[in-house]
């Protein structure tokens, strides 16, 4: 587990092989054990060797397929955060190194010393992704401003870099066209499964007394108060 909070800027020095492939990345973070999960641009990678300037680790295919890792050129700098300890600080939110699905840069816009970005994500994410909602984008945990509705196979949402991100991170850099991981908030992903398995129960939900009620006589807020209410959510 990760709080999306960047340590540190690596270097993806070597990548090679197929379909797994290894690679080689620069970076400082202290001590490192074999086996450490480390996060890279916010997939979860594990530390399988460990050089004097770095670590080399294994990219499965689904790592090379469902995120960008497997598409930067070599020298390409990253994030680099290790995981959390049990008990440690956490300062973002809960990230798991899991990315859901690749984003575009569609826009920046300055606003004073902080920087607008707006990403275009794919539209089966939009039902995660709420205004002032957490986002992890290349691993960095961020504040969803808005977000907006699916067009097609896409929708936008934005958020806003404080100087503080800037400066700790490669955001700053990005341009219009840049893909970048998405990872979605935990919680949300497990409340909207929650909300599909109850759907699927059947059309009458049970109230927080025990009784049941049909859906069509059932206000829609006061129905997914219901299911939230029967998936275990007080």
């Amino acid at each position: 587990m990760f709080t999306g909070l960047v340590e540190t800027i690596g270097v993806l020095r070597r990548r090679a092989g197929a379909p797994l492939a290894r690679a080689l990345i620069e970076g400082q973070l202290g001590v490192l054990v074999l086996g450490d999960s480390i996060s890279v641009n916010g997939a979860c990678l594990t530390v399988d060797r460990i050089t004097p300037g770095g670590f080399e680790c294994d990219m499965s295919p689904e790592t090379l397929e469902r995120t960008t890792l497997g598409r930067l050129p070599l020298g390409a700098r990253v994030h680099l955060e290790p995981a959390t300890p049990l008990g440690g600080r956490m300062g973002g939110h809960v990230v798991l190194g899991h990315v859901d699905g690749i984003g575009r840069v569609t826009a920046t816009e300055r606003a004073g010393a902080a920087l607008r970005l707006e990403v275009s994500a794919p539209a089966e994410l939009a039902r995660f992704i709420a205004q002032k909602g957490s986002i992890a984008i290349d691993g960095a945990s961020l504040t969803v401003n808005a977000a907006g509705e699916p067009r097609g196979s896409s929708f936008t949402f934005d958020v806003m870099l404080v100087p503080h991100t800037l400066g700790k991170t490669l955001l700053g850099e990005l341009k219009p066209g840049s893909a970048v991981n998405l990872e979605v908030d935990v919680l949300a992903r497990y409340v909207a499964r929650q909300l599909e398995v109850v759907a699927l129960q059947g059309r009458s939900v049970p109230t927080h007394e025990g009784r049941e009620e049909a859906d069509e006589h059932v206000d829609p807020d006061q129905r997914i108060l219901q299911k939230l209410r029967a998936a275990g959510f007080a």
